[in-house]
């Protein structure tokens, strides 16, 4: 017995006869015909008895009749609620990062996301940036996009891609012929850097601050654009991302590998442990991953 002899046997009791049953169904009357036979063939028994042309149930069909207004109504609410939580009827993501650089991901995600969900608002809020876990905890953010692991007690951290960070420096810049530096060069140079605290930045965070090395110098500048500027006019070195270094390649700078073996970073959608996240939010993450794979595989 499937779903749609329950379907049928309901629409031939309520639509009070066969024709009426055949437009509300959308069958023939042979396709009608068929499905009602393939049910008592497969029951053993009638469904309905056959008087004067008229169809009237049988004990046995009664059951069924009974069965199948409470199983599809329940199947009818179940496929109402799915739709509501894979459409996003309503509903909305508060998203922020550590870095501004990271926010060029986000358009082509936007725009994508979109289309599957038009009634989700995606809100960036950007003055959570560079705070964007402590934000996440005081409930002023669903999700986080981060290379820190802090809070695990808390915070949910989904993986999303590893990049690799790397010196920048102009052509004529000492670490421009050399194949690595380590983090003891830094104290000796001028260092760019997008914004404080220092705990935030993270050739700071993994690389400097555990040594107790700091920079002869430090200059704060959050426009990506701007500090490469700098540093081509040799006038200091900032660390940055393979993929935002990109467009800039091939602007007159030399890129330096940050240790003999590099140095790595593991970017993370991070998210509070003890909520329930509709679905949609899946997909968001889903389509974020997706856009920056295809990033990395244009490069």
């Amino acid at each position: 017995m499937e779903i749609r002899h329950l379907r049928l046997i309901k629409a031939i009791v309520e639509e009070g006869s066969l024709t009426r049953a055949m437009d509300s169904l959308h069958l023939t009357q042979s396709a009608l015909s068929y499905q009602l036979k393939e049910a008592e063939l497969q029951l053993g028994t009638l469904v309905f008895y056959r008087r004067n042309k008229k169809l009237i149930l049988t004990p046995v069909g009664k059951k069924l009749y009974a069965v199948a207004n409470r199983i599809l109504k329940e199947l009818d609410v179940t496929e109402t609620e799915i739709k509501k939580m894979i459409n996003g009827d309503s509903g909305s993501i508060r998203i922020s990062t550590e870095c501004y650089t990271t926010y060029h991901w986000l358009p082509a995600v936007l725009k994508k996301f979109k289309c599957a969900f038009p009634n989700v608002e995606v809100e960036i809020i950007f003055e959570a940036t560079h705070r964007p876990l402590e934000k996440l905890l005081e409930g002023g953010l669903d999700l986080a996009i981060t290379s820190s692991q802090e809070y695990t007690d808390q915070i949910e951290f989904v993986k999303l891609f590893t990049d690799e960070m790397l010196a920048v420096v102009s052509k004529e810049h000492p670490w421009s012929s050399r194949e690595y530096v380590e983090a003891t060069d830094f104290q000796d140079v001028t260092l760019i850097i997008h914004s404080l605290p220092l705990e935030t930045v993270s050739i700071f965070r993994s690389e400097l601050t555990p040594k107790g090395i700091s920079p002869k110098k430090l200059i704060i500048l959050p426009l990506t654009e701007a500090s490469i500027e700098l540093a081509k006019a040799n006038m200091g070195v900032i660390v940055l991302a393979n993929w935002a270094l990109r467009p800039h390649l091939a602007t007159g700078i030399k890129t330096v590998r940050i240790n003999k073996e590099g140095f790595f970073r593991q970017q993370f959608i991070a998210r509070m442990q003890d909520r329930e996240y509709p679905v949609f939010f899946d997909y968001f993450i889903k389509f974020l991953r997706e856009e920056i794979n295809l990033g990395a595989d244009q490069s």
